[in-house]
């Protein structure tokens, strides 16, 4: 793949960061640091977008999801993981 070189304006922490994660060995460089930050920010704009699009077409479809159906779901969202923890601590 092509590349090209930039400039950019990053917070302190941010480069910090980067260079540890080169001094550790988790990365080769900065600019592949960067380079795969910036490859999972974009997979996971893609990701929101098609949910987006899918969320839209139901909603057209079936009507607004309601704030009580979502609150709901999250109730229900965390019994479950209770029950999924619950049973794993039974089999330890």
């Amino acid at each position: 793949m092509h590349k090209q070189r930039v400039t950019v304006t990053v917070d302190e922490d941010l480069l910090e960061a980067a260079n540890r994660a080169v001094d550790e060995g988790l990365a080769l460089s900065v600019s592949e640091w960067v380079s795969e930050a910036m490859a999972r920010r974009r997979d996971r704009d893609g990701r929101l977008a098609v949910m987006r699009r899918l969320l839209e077409a139901y909603e057209a479809e079936h009507g607004c999801i309601s704030d009580e159906e979502i609150a709901e779901q999250a109730q229900q969202d965390r019994d479950a993981a209770a029950s999924n923890q619950a049973g794993f601590r039974q089999t330890r």
